[in-house]
Order: structure tokens, then C-alpha cells, then sequence
């Protein structure tokens, strides 16, 4: 990212060494979007700021895409998709697999760009990306839910079921619990939360 992000929230992740990676132009103007939602909202997003914050000019960001409802969308769909990494959800049995999910729907949660799209006025966006349409971080979701259903399947600790049609429901119950986390928060704190997610999820995929 260049020097004119740096009163945004960093989402570069260090390199073995320590160091970060090099961003592409994509990313620095997608870590601009991310910085200028978490601290103004997205109805005060505007196109030319984040190619300010970029460091790159307007037609830069025009020649990749057409507008900030079109950048935002861009967004959400690497942050919800590098989410994903690391998650290992491809286990061997259904209780591993199960908690985690449950991590992976923490992250979501707490993560900051989502969280500031769920919990503002700009939550109708919200909805229509990730909730409303099955776009490619949705699709990558039900992907990595599907071939960890279809290992638990293969060992027996996963019920019989199209595993596809498990993993949207799987998705739908993880996805509905992130949404209503604030509103159920002072009566269900968060070691409750996540306990009773797995509970819920094991409930529904054991044989």
C-alpha cells in the first residue's frame, strides 16, 4: 500500500520473514475501500477518495471497476474468501470440522470491513452480497463445506445427504447465528455463542 493509506486499517499480512508482501494495485485499492468503510461508512465511500488513499488515479480504478458499489462488492468477496485460508475445514471427523466452522463464522463476525457493513446503516449491501446472492465468496464457502462434509461422509461421523445441499444449510445456520450475534449478546455471552452454534451444527450432521 502506499504512504497515503496509512491512517487505515492494514489488511496486508506479514511474510515469513516478518515483512509485508508486496500489494498489487488491486489490493491497494481494495485496502483503501476497506479503510474508508470501517471509518466513514459506505454511503460516505466515495471513488475518488479511495484512489487518493491508493495512491493511484481515478481511471486506474475505473479500468477495474465501475463504481464503489462494484469496488465494495470486490472487497467482500477477498476478505470473506481469505477467511477461508488456513481454515482446513477438508478434516476427517465431524466435531473438528464443526469447531471449525465455528471459527471460521468468528472471523466473519468480528471481522472488521463485515462488521461495519452488518452493524450501520449500510447493512442493506450487506445483505445484497452476501446474503441475498450466491456470488463467488458464497460459492467458495459452500465449496470448502462441502468436501469437509463429504470427508466426515466418508467416515461415517458426517448422516448420509447430498453433501451440497449440507453445506447450504450448514452455511444458512453459521451465516443466520453471525447476523443475530448482537442482538442475543447479553444473553448468550460468547463462550455460550460458540458452544451452542456446535452444538447446533453437530446436532444437524450427526448420523
Amino acid at each position: 500500500m502506499s504512504s497515503s493509506n496509512a491512517d487505515s486499517p492494514s489488511l496486508q499480512q506479514p511474510s515469513a520473514a516478518g515483512s509485508e508482501q508486496p500489494r498489487s494495485t488491486d489490493d491497494a485499492i481494495l485496502d483503501a475501500a476497506a479503510g474508508l468503510i470501517v471509518h466513514l461508512g459506505v454511503r460516505r465511500t466515495q471513488l475518488a477518495e479511495i484512489a487518493r488513499r491508493a495512491g493511484v488515479s481515478r481511471p486506474t480504478v475505473y479500468r477495474r471497476w465501475p463504481d464503489v458499489k462494484a469496488v465494495i462488492g470486490a472487497l467482500l468477496t477477498r476478505e470473506i474468501l481469505a477467511t477461508l485460508e488456513g481454515a482446513a475445514l477438508d478434516v476427517s471427523d465431524r466435531e473438528t470440522f464443526v469447531e471449525r466452522v465455528v471459527e471460521v463464522a468468528v472471523r466473519l463476525r468480528d471481522h472488521p470491513v463485515l462488521g461495519a457493513l452488518l452493524h450501520s446503516a449500510d447493512a442493506d449491501l450487506f445483505m445484497e452480497y452476501v446474503v441475498e446472492r450466491l456470488g463467488t465468496s458464497q460459492r467458495g464457502l459452500l465449496e470448502a463445506l462441502r468436501i469437509g462434509i463429504e470427508q466426515g461422509q466418508a467416515n461415517g461421523s458426517i448422516r448420509a445427504g447430498e453433501p451440497i445441499e449440507l453445506a447450504a444449510m450448514v452455511l444458512l445456520i453459521a451465516q443466520s447465528t453471525v447476523q443475530s450475534h448482537r442482538m442475543v449478546a447479553s444473553v448468550l455471552p460468547e463462550a455460550a455463542w460458540r458452544c451452542e452454534l456446535a452444538r447446533a451444527l453437530n446436532g444437524y450432521l450427526a448420523p
